[in-house]
């Protein structure tokens, strides 16, 4: 039997079961509808999570009697003999004084003089090796007491508060994305499973006498499988059709007054569709044959 023979008898299974054949159409439309959203809102989350997870520092402040030689020796130490350093930015005792005078200029005035050391803040390579770097910079002696790397360094402050809170608010965004994400992929997964397998029921009569007279499984599986294709691509270039409609009337248009939208790379519209399709189609088949199995056992 050829493919045209195939189709032809999907075609007319889809149109003699049209209501099953819909409702299967317009779950797959629903499905890839969400992770159309879905993906696009992840990828931007985890951009805007990972932008506030590289504020996370480690501030390294100088002696008050520290010369150019110990700022320059500690920078090279900084930069080349610390691990899981992304990057060091020196701050002189200028900077910092009118740093903070232009937060609280009040209090700085009445000073009169600029109490303030030389520092660099320390990025790390990720945000979780904060305490890998600590640690290398503040050693422990024989005693157990920590130490600093260098004698010129007087002190180095993890910011533990702040990082703490940085940390713990990207990991929960993370877990909750791909909590979300696992729960929408299984729930699609029955949806569109259900969906067919109800549609196949009506038609068990059929496959059973098929069975009967000596059909193969594969040859009473294929008009199925070609019906959940074309089922799954219907669904899947509707609910294409529905984004790129929201992308070009309202997306687009907000992308410039939203930084979440504009600051944040997410995957080109192009290859999502791609994804989409293929996504929608190939659910729809493996779906469309593991809901035959119970029927081809006479």
């Amino acid at each position: 039997m050829s493919l045209g023979f195939f189709t032809r008898e999907a075609l007319r299974s889809m149109r003699r079961n049209a209501v099953p054949s819909f409702a299967a159409m317009v779950t797959v439309l629903v499905t890839v509808l969400v992770l159309g959203a879905f993906i696009p809102l992840v990828q931007a989350a985890t951009g805007a999570a990972n932008d506030v997870r590289g504020k996370v520092l480690l501030d390294v402040y100088m002696k008050t009697n520290a010369s150019k030689a110990d700022i320059a020796r500690v920078q090279g130490l900084l930069q080349d003999k610390t691990p899981h350093v992304k990057s060091v930015q020196f701050v002189s005792k200028q900077t910092a004084y009118q740093e903070q005078r232009a937060k609280n200029p009040a209090a700085y005035d009445a000073l009169g003089s600029n109490p303030l050391p030389d520092a660099f803040r320390v990025t790390p390579d990720n945000p979780d090796n904060i305490g890998a770097v600590l640690a290398a910079l503040t050693p422990t002696s024989a005693s157990g007491a920590r130490t600093m790397i260098d004698p010129s360094i007087d002190l180095v402050k993890n910011r533990k508060d702040e990082t703490h809170k940085i940390l713990t608010v990207t990991r929960f965004i993370k877990l909750v994305m791909g909590g979300v994400a696992v729960l929408l992929i299984l729930a699609s997964i029955l949806l569109i499973s259900n969906t067919l397998r109800l549609s196949m029921f009506s038609r068990r009569r059929e496959v059973e006498v098929m069975k009967l007279v000596g059909a193969t499984d594969w040859y009473i599986r294929w008009p199925f499988m070609i019906e959940g294709v074309v089922l799954g691509a219907l669904g899947g270039i509707v609910a294409i059709l529905l984004l790129a409609v929201v992308k070009v009337a309202l997306i687009d248009s907000l992308a410039g007054d939203l930084s979440l939208l504009s600051g944040t790379k997410t995957i080109n519209f192009g290859a999502l569709i791609g994804i989409l399709l293929a996504a929608s189609v190939a659910v729809s088949a493996a779906g469309s044959g593991l809901s035959l199995r119970r029927f081809l056992r006479v």
